[in-house]
């Protein structure tokens, strides 16, 4: 069981963006907006150009008009679109030129773009497997015909490791997708980041409970004893930089972060209201338990600046593990908070909107 996570964020990651054109793909997310928030403040570097490539031209036009600090009467601020520090970009990452175009004029790339509720991936799973396995190969693909892209980030999920839905399996594939991505060119650095439920991400359980206690209730809980892997945005950004700063070819690096019971997080969030919490039962394709690190993973996991590294299983990119830093597997069951420590991770929650919140700029 892994002990309790260290204070990361505190952690120098250096300057990695001074001077370069990163690319975000489903930057329009909630992930790839608390990277846009957060490359903006500087303190990762200072970047020549940000692209924003998605395929929701609503939620970019949110996006933009809040960093402009416009309003809907604003003139067409697409205007100077390609001049400007943010550059936003339709395209789809299934379709390689949408892809290509976009890393061809990149220097790093941050791979977010994924389809990520289970139940949907479940009734939809070539879908799934288009965004998350193909989209993955073109971004390869890309990368190896790129005569400038030098550093890729995949972001992962927990529900990758040992999977048991089309969600997981499809992640599962692009994480191989990626790390293989490293043979066969010596120029650029691919490293995945896998992590459990963001706090503050639309469709996770947080936002879910806020909506159902706004409505007055019932809070729908699946199973009593089902666990999740919890982290802020923040703490996903801080991942993700870690492995741009420490990360070898075919890395994978696993925050240590803690998870709570399902029915604590509901008991905590309706805190003695008269708001109803109702059992609905598992929901296709879910695990009681998630884990973010296998028991055969744990053979070539090392441990590094507070993180977990996951070295790769092929031969032409593995390095020696003198003493792995896990026994067992690293599950959620097995790093339960409750009290002060679940209240304390409930205040870690900021939740980002489709519009991005009123007022807030990215």
């Amino acid at each position: 069981m892994p002990s309790a996570p260290e204070d990361t964020a505190s952690k120098p990651l250096g300057r990695p963006l001074d001077g370069q054109v990163v690319l975000i793909t489903g930057g329009t997310g909630s992930l790839g907006q608390a990277l846009v928030r957060r490359i903006l403040t500087g303190e990762f570097g200072e970047p020549e150009r940000i692209i924003v490539l998605s395929r929701d031209e609503a939620k970019q036009w949110a996006m933009k008009t809040s960093w402009k600090h416009a309003t809907a009467a604003t003139e067409d601020i697409y205007f100077h679109n390609f001049d400007e520090l943010i550059e936003f970009q339709i395209g789809d990452v299934r379709d390689y030129g949408d892809v290509q175009e976009a890393v061809a004029k990149s220097d790093i790339v941050f791979h977010a773009a994924a389809m990520k509720q289970v139940p949907t991936c479940e009734y939809f799973p070539s879908q799934a497997v288009a965004t998350n396995v193909q989209g993955a190969e073109n971004v390869v693909r890309a990368v190896r015909r790129s005569q400038r892209v030098h550093t890729v980030v995949g972001i992962s999920t927990d529900k990758a490791c040992k999977p048991v839905n089309v969600m997981g399996m499809s992640k599962a594939i692009q994480e191989r997708v990626l790390i293989e991505g490293n043979l066969r060119q010596e120029r650029c650095r691919l490293v995945v980041v896998r992590y459990g439920n963001v706090l503050s991400s639309r469709g996770s359980v947080v936002p879910l409970f806020e909506q159902q206690i706004a409505a007055g209730g019932p809070v729908t809980v699946t199973h009593p004893d089902m666990t999740r892997f919890l982290l802020s945005l923040d703490e996903a950004v801080n991942t993700i930089f870690a492995a741009v700063a420490w990360g070898d070819r075919g890395d994978m690096v696993v925050p240590r972060v803690r998870a709570a019971r399902v029915a604590d997080l509901a008991e905590a969030m309706v805190n003695g209201r008269p708001i109803a919490i109702e059992q609905t039962g598992i929901r296709p394709g879910e695990k009681m338990h998630e884990i973010l690190v296998s028991e055969e993973e744990a053979l070539r996991t090392v441990e590094a600046q507070g993180y977990y590294i996951v070295r790769p299983m092929l031969p032409e990119l593995a390095a020696d593990i003198a003493e792995p830093a896990i026994v067992g597997d690293y599950s959620s069951a097995d790093a339960v908070v409750t009290g002060d420590g679940l209240l304390e991770l409930l205040g870690q929650s900021d939740f980002i909107d489709p519009a991005m919140g009123a007022g807030a700029s990215p």
